[in-house]
């Protein structure tokens, strides 16, 4: 891969060196690390807008009662 070289401010570097640090990282493997947690927090964002949408469908939890059975029942609680 072919490096490239991004223009922050002093102060925006040496953050982002004291939280690599931190980590026991350098400053290119933690922006690389960020940048994957980013891309996953933007997908699991839109899974949550999916699921949110899905379970606020009239009859989900009919159908989700009768597809996987649905909860399981209480077991009785009893003192130890």
């Amino acid at each position: 891969m072919a490096d490239t070289t991004v223009k922050i401010d002093t102060e925006t570097r040496d953050r982002f060196a004291a939280l690599a640090s931190a980590r026991g990282m350098s400053v290119r493997a933690y922006l690389a690390a960020l940048a994957v947690e980013e891309e996953n927090q933007a997908r699991l964002g839109k899974a949550t807008e999916a699921f949110r949408a899905a379970v606020n469908r009239p009859d989900f939890a009919e159908g989700f009662d009768r597809d996987f059975g649905g909860a399981p029942a209480r077991a009785p609680y009893r003192a130890a």
